[in-house]
């Protein structure tokens, strides 16, 4: 049940312009999402981003992928990442079977690939403060269906701290300003 750095990669899903201010909060799922890409780069831990049929949804921020330098980028039509052989032989490939969801729309892609992950034997992980959907009620229900299909429930913060040993260590000293 703990995140280990060493068997944890991150995935983006969707976090497109032409949605995002449809999204409740936007500002702070945007927020949370560009703090936890950061600490992924410092914490040189795999990060892939998706993004749903950018033609009609646009592009992901200039901020998201300024903060996720070494991100692999995928787009995507199907609403689950894992219905993409290209996605999931990535993931896969990658060897590190904790997953760790930020993005949007938590009651759709979010949850689809989640659901899918778990099928596959995969350990989703969602950072309930880094996903959001159109309406709050869709968000909720979504993060609970999550839990109950084994999802890993937590928040950006407390994922940067269990990714860690050591305060002492200087990875710490390198996320220390994203936690302040």
């Amino acid at each position: 049940m703990q995140i280990q750095a060493d068997h944890l990669q991150i995935l983006l899903i969707d976090m497109q312009a032409r949605l995002l201010p449809h999204i409740s909060e936007h500002e702070a799922v945007t927020g949370q999402c560009e703090r936890l890409l950061r600490a992924a780069a410092a914490l040189d831990l795999p990060v892939t981003a998706l993004e749903q049929y950018k033609q009609g949804l646009g592009e992901t921020p200039e901020a998201l992928r300024a903060a996720a330098p070494g991100a692999t980028w995928f787009e995507k039509t199907t609403f689950s990442g894992c219905r993409d052989e290209r996605i999931t032989a990535h993931l896969d490939a990658r060897q590190r079977p904790q997953v760790l969801l930020i993005g949007i729309e938590a009651h759709v892609c979010v949850l689809k690939t989640a659901l899918d992950l778990r099928a596959r034997g995969l350990q989703p992980i969602l950072a309930a403060d880094a996903v959001g959907s159109r309406r709050v009620r869709d968000r909720d229900i979504a993060i609970e269906r999550m839990r109950q299909a084994g999802a890993i429930i937590t928040t950006v913060e407390s994922a940067i701290f269990e990714c860690l040993e050591d305060c002492r260590s200087p990875e710490f000293k390198r996320i220390l300003p994203l936690v302040k």
